[in-house]
């Protein structure tokens, strides 16, 4: 028999205590009728991650009777297209950790719920308000920032004085002449990512600094101008004269990084959870941090990883709420430190945890920084970029042939 059914029966013969039982009875079956399941989808950062997540589910718990969070960890690789498969089915989560750059299509999809309805003025205003603006999609709120990043030159201190340049290269031009010297010395001067995702992302970074765009004001690829051309050839030329690391096509980012924490290269483009990694696991080497050179103008790339919510959950006031304790100040210091990433909301960015030399270079960036395009057909145009950039870098393709292809199957994407 069940609780509650015991209780009512208690009711019925205890007439000593009425009011009581009465009252126990009715709490036993509110909280029965209210108890809500949230389902969250989350992407694996790292292996604090799914620790973290449970770790606030387990407090909120606590601190509201009632509702369940049940927590999914999926690699990031493997995320969207685990998304797009349970959206199919009518499987998918209340909320989901979602690279912001792909809400545009979840709101095509009208499988996105907006978060303005929800939100009052002080909410909004605990969002540093450029890292709040990739979220809104047509004029509304779809999505949260739970993780922002800009994109610096990480330099080996010792290898880069060796080659004159202390405080690191400022330019194309300096990376190049210091990469020359540390080829002499047998280590390679720039570690070049040309395998899985970002592939695209590293041409970006040369791209920008010649003041070129990815998508133009007309909404087409604009990524096979002058600029990307230049930046194309850059990379071809520096893996042509031993510049890079032997075999870009096979390093992603991950295998970049490793082999700057090696000391197998001296330069390397990353994001600020690298300068976390080295302090865990080779907390002797000593590197700097500075923009991304510069070719015409100064330039770096600017992500967020949103929380969106869909709109076929049945429980969205509860989803809410867990939205709401997550953008509180202590949730949010504790996964943006535990991370590595840069704080999204006021709060965070006043706090001691996260407010470091290393941070501070990553947020000084921000004026210069690039945001993914808004478009629908996004990770389309990102892979044919990709596909592009290794066929230049494996000497299939010319620069400017390789990009022209590209730009044809990213128009078709782009509906242009």
């Amino acid at each position: 028999m069940s609780r509650v059914n015991l209780r009512r029966k208690q009711v019925l013969v205890s007439f000593a205590l009425p009011t009581i039982i009465v009252a126990f009875a009715f709490s036993g079956i509110a909280v029965t009728a209210h108890a809500d399941t949230v389902r969250i989808t989350v992407s694996h950062y790292s292996d604090a991650t799914g620790p973290y997540f449970n770790k606030m589910a387990h407090e909120f718990e606590k601190a509201t009777p009632g509702t369940t969070i049940k927590i999914e960890e999926v690699n990031w690789d493997a995320l969207q297209q685990k998304l797009q498969t349970d959206i199919m089915g009518g499987a998918n989560s209340d909320l989901a950790i979602v690279a912001t750059r792909w809400l545009l299509d979840f709101v095509h999809d009208d499988v996105a719920e907006p978060l303005d309805g929800y939100m009052d003025a002080s909410f909004r205003d605990r969002f540093i308000g450029q890292i709040l603006a990739p979220g809104e999609i047509k004029g509304k709120v779809c999505g949260l920032p739970l993780a922002a990043s800009t994109r610096a030159l990480y330099y080996n201190k010792d290898l880069l004085a060796k080659a004159g340049y202390p405080n690191g290269p400022k330019t194309w031009n300096d990376v190049i002449d210091a990469s020359k010297k540390l080829k002499a010395m047998h280590i390679a001067g720039f570690g070049l990512q040309g395998k899985e995702i970002e592939t695209d992302v590293y041409f970006y970074y040369g791209l920008w600094s010649y003041g070129g765009d990815v998508i133009g004001k007309d909404g087409k690829a604009a990524f096979n101008s002058q600029a990307g051309v230049k930046a194309a050839t850059l990379y071809k030329t520096m893996i042509d004269d031993g510049l890079t690391e032997p075999g870009v096509t096979g390093y992603n980012r991950e295998g970049v990084q490793n082999l700057f924490k090696q000391g197998r290269v001296a330069m390397v483009i990353s994001l600020p959870f690298l300068s976390k990694q080295i302090a865990k696991e080779v907390p002797n080497l000593k590197y700097g941090i500075g923009p991304i050179p510069m070719g015409t103008t100064q330039a770096t790339y600017a992500v967020t990883d949103s929380i969106m919510m869909f709109k076929n959950s049945k429980v969205k006031k509860s989803a809410w709420k867990f939205l709401d304790f997550l953008f509180t100040k202590s949730p949010r210091v504790e996964f943006s430190k535990t991370e590595g990433f840069l704080p999204t909301t006021k709060a965070e960015a006043s706090d001691p945890a996260l407010n470091g030399p290393d941070t501070k270079a990553f947020i000084a960036l921000l004026p210069n920084a690039r945001f993914a395009p808004t478009v629908t057909g996004w990770e389309y145009t990102a892979k044919v970029v990709s596909d592009a950039m290794q066929s230049v870098y494996l000497g299939k393709a010319q620069p400017a042939a390789a990009l022209n292809a590209a730009a044809e199957k990213a128009n078709r994407s782009l509906g242009k």
